[in-house]
């Protein structure tokens, strides 16, 4: 039964690739192209177009993935679990702000705008563009065990992605530090200055949204495939344009697992049975 779940799921896939190709390979390499000309960009016109490049982005990342949600999604479904990531998203980053949990006390610099109550509208989206792909990583990794694990299917599910998302700050954190688009309380100690209680705080948080939100029907294939491109491309970034190979080595083995373990069992749920 795994192995015809898996070909139904890569069949809807390949279809919505086909039916929608034009829009979403459009919006895929508008998002490359970005992150390519972002490294370009700055040397040729300084470090201060830096949180322009972040900003574009974010935008393009965030487009490439709601447009493969729309793949299966009705746009009812797909504006409210938008308006779910968004608005919990920003709550729980001004609850952050305002009393230091869940991450640890932190502050957002004037980088990033427009800001509504210290927090930048852009993190609630780069929240949602990440998000998305973190809950694919974790059903492709429980593909097949819905029903075996049963009511624990969403908790698990959320818990895994929660961590799949979380994994990204390692990349992420000390590259918008090191930019000063936000700052700690703490310089020192913890993860290349960024305290351990942040990545728990991203855990909860992320695990929480997922629980609200209970995602199913994803094409995984195409959301597996941003999660990488994201994983390769902070690696590269990190590790040579940015000049911090710790966060690039941790991030590129944090998330890795995750690529990994995603597509390997992806591939293992599109091979068909060979058993009754």
């Amino acid at each position: 039964m795994t192995g015809i779940g898996g070909l139904k799921d890569l069949t809807v896939s390949r279809g919505y690739l086909h039916s929608g190709a034009v829009p979403w390979a459009a919006a895929l390499w508008l998002w490359l192209a970005l992150l390519i000309a972002t490294p370009i960009s700055i040397w040729v016109g300084g470090a201060d177009l830096f949180p322009l490049m972040a900003t574009l982005g974010v935008l393009a990342q965030t487009g490439v993935t709601l447009i493969t949600l729309a793949g299966t999604w009705s746009l009812a479904r797909t504006a409210k679990v938008v308006v779910i990531v968004l608005i919990g998203a920003w709550g729980v980053e001004e609850l952050g702000l305002a009393t230091g949990f869940p991450f640890g006390r932190y502050a957002y610099t004037q980088a990033l705008q427009p800001q509504l109550a210290g927090v930048p509208l852009l993190i609630p989206l780069a929240w949602l563009m990440m998000l998305v792909p973190a809950w694919a990583v974790a059903e492709a990794i429980l593909a097949g065990c819905r029903e075996r694990l049963g009511m624990g299917y969403a908790l698990l599910h959320a818990a895994l992605a929660g961590l799949a998302f979380t994994a990204w700050d390692l990349y992420l954190d000390p590259q918008m530090v090191a930019h000063g688009l936000w700052v700690w309380d703490n310089g020192w100690g913890g993860y290349f200055g960024i305290p351990w209680s942040n990545f728990i705080g991203w855990w909860l948080s992320a695990t929480l949204l997922t629980l609200v939100v209970r995602p199913s029907q994803l094409l995984r294939p195409p959301l597996l495939l941003i999660y990488s491109l994201t994983w390769a491309f902070q690696a590269v970034g990190l590790g040579i344009f940015w000049g911090q190979p710790g966060p690039a080595l941790a991030g590129l083995v944090g998330m890795g697992i995750w690529v990994v373990w995603a597509w390997s069992q992806e591939w293992q749920a599109c091979k068909p049975s060979s058993g009754r």
